[in-house]
């Protein structure tokens, strides 16, 4: 990867996805880290950037990184997609707020507003996130339209940069003993998508999507699962801001979040 955003406000959350983030980038030291800041008013450019300095330090202890800082004025959700936009990243690293639903009003939620975003994959860092490198990644896939709504870009990037395994799963209450047709078709097509990075497929008979994915993901030790934002279906129901943090929340794993 060339450049990825880790956007901090100082709090015990964004310095925790901070760190996490550092953590899992040691294995690409070319990327180029942007720890960024945005500020209410000019004269807390100073200061900011002095915040910026330590946090940089205390991420450098022990371990090397290709460190950036930025801090402008602005709001943060239109200066952020901006960045990204101008710096072409290939993703939005951030911590997830206190679960308490009053804090999460007082504070609001910047990493679910940056879901929303089409331009840049989002991965959410849960606060009690305990550091594993990514060995194994699970593609949540409604496997549907497969070849024209699945973002095989960024996803491949990940795979490349930490050397994982795939693992695509499919959640139908409606799946027996084989799956259908349709469905194998579109595996087949999938499978020829990410060619040459032996994926495994897993189709799960149950109703609730983010409690089979949270199962699965304990039951084969996946360290990030990978969503797919979808207008107007189910799948884009299913993987609602309000699901993602749930998820993220219940699975205590990271979770990326991409737009067909």
């Amino acid at each position: 990867m060339k450049t990825v955003i880790f956007p901090v406000d100082f709090s015990d959350v964004a310095t925790h996805a901070a760190v996490y983030g550092v953590k899992l980038f040691s294995v690409s030291p070319e990327t180029e880290i942007i720890l960024y800041h945005v500020f209410d008013k000019p004269e807390e450019y100073d200061g900011a950037m002095e915040k910026l300095q330590g946090l940089k330090d205390k991420l450098l202890q022990n371990r090397q990184a290709n460190i950036t800082l930025l801090a402008e004025a602005g709001d943060l959700t239109t200066e952020l997609e901006k960045l990204a936009r101008h710096r072409d990243a290939d993703m939005i690293v951030m911590g997830l707020t206190d679960r308490n639903p009053v804090m999460q009003l007082i504070k609001g939620n910047n990493a679910l507003k940056m879901v929303e975003n089409k331009y840049c994959p989002v991965m959410i860092i849960p606060s009690n996130a305990v550091f594993n490198e990514i060995k194994n990644v699970l593609l949540a896939s409604d496997l549907k339209n497969t070849v024209s709504t699945t973002p095989s870009a960024p996803i491949k990037k990940i795979l490349e940069t930490f050397k994982a395994k795939l693992h695509i799963v499919n959640v139908n209450s409606e799946h027996y003993i084989e799956i259908s047709e349709d469905y194998a078709a579109e595996q087949k097509k999938m499978a020829e998508m990410f060619a040459g990075y032996d994926p495994e497929f897993y189709f799960l008979r149950l109703y609730n999507i983010n409690e089979a994915i949270k199962v699965f993901a304990e039951d084969k030790k996946i360290d990030l699962i990978i969503t797919i934002h979808k207008e107007y279906t189910l799948a884009h129901k299913l993987f609602s801001t309000a699901d993602i943090k749930k998820l993220a929340h219940e699975s205590n794993i990271p979770v990326m979040t991409t737009h067909e």
